[in-house]
């Protein structure tokens, strides 16, 4: 039997990293394919530390950046990780990225997929790859597009953690315990070296769901213990037999 399979949809190199690696490297724990597709190295607009260095050039980054991905894959167990250099600051998602992208959704035919929040006013980068996402999932829906190949189900979409999320109109209604990944995490996190100044608060921002976690499970009254945790906004309704 396939091993059920997950999809990430990144905008820069590091995304992933930051925001769902905890819940990559839990998943492929339990026999998930996980796949991450980095749309952008976000060589211009979140490489400052490699830029400030003398005779830099956009090769360069471009290079350290994916480097410092494929390193981070490797920590977190990726099955598969695909670049698809689109430009970042702006990113632009032409008809044909939207196509290939389609491509890598049929192909992993995903249990789930996960993205970015609908709305980032500090990264418009981030925002438009969630509008993108499900974009792209509704035409791998679609019977009428390349007829023959395998169309989509239904995956849930999940929209990761933005930076501010008090200022971005993202409501977590999921929260994920990572504690027994978070060490994989951790070293993911520390692979991201042109951003290191982001480390210890993401760091922080999983101690603090991992709060979440225990309050939403119980609380004082039985709440599961969680020292890390990751908080996710689903888009899709769930289909349940029982509550």
């Amino acid at each position: 039997m396939a091993n059920k399979t997950a999809l990430i949809v990144s905008a820069h190199s590091a995304d992933f990293v930051w925001r769902c690696g905890g819940a990559i490297a839990l998943h492929a724990a339990k026999g998930y394919d996980v796949t991450v597709v980095c749309l952008s190295y976000g060589e211009r607009g979140e490489s400052a530390k490699l830029w400030k260095q003398e005779g830099m050039t956009m090769e360069r980054v471009k290079s350290e950046r994916r480097r410092e991905a494929e390193n981070a894959a490797r920590a977190l167990d990726v099955h598969d990780i695909d670049f698809f250099d689109l430009g970042d600051y702006p990113l632009d998602m032409t008809r044909e990225a939207k196509d290939r992208l389609v491509d890598v959704i049929r192909k992993v035919q995903p249990s789930f997929m996960m993205s970015h929040s609908k709305y980032d006013p500090y990264n418009t980068d981030h925002m438009y790859v969630s509008e993108w996402t499900l974009e792209c999932r509704a035409m791998a829906q679609a019977w009428g597009h390349n007829p023959g190949e395998k169309v989509l189900g239904s995956p849930q979409v999940y929209l990761f953690e933005p930076h501010q999320p008090e200022q971005m109109n993202w409501k977590p209604d999921v929260f994920l315990d990572i504690s027994d990944v978070w060490d994989k995490k951790w070293a993911a996190i520390q692979c991201m070296e042109g951003q290191e100044h982001l480390w210890n608060y993401y760091r922080n921002v999983a101690e603090n769901r991992a709060n979440h976690f225990r309050r939403n499970s119980g609380g004082s009254a039985g709440g599961r213990a969680a020292k890390y945790a990751e908080g996710f906004q689903s888009i899709f309704p769930r289909t349940v037999d029982e509550l």
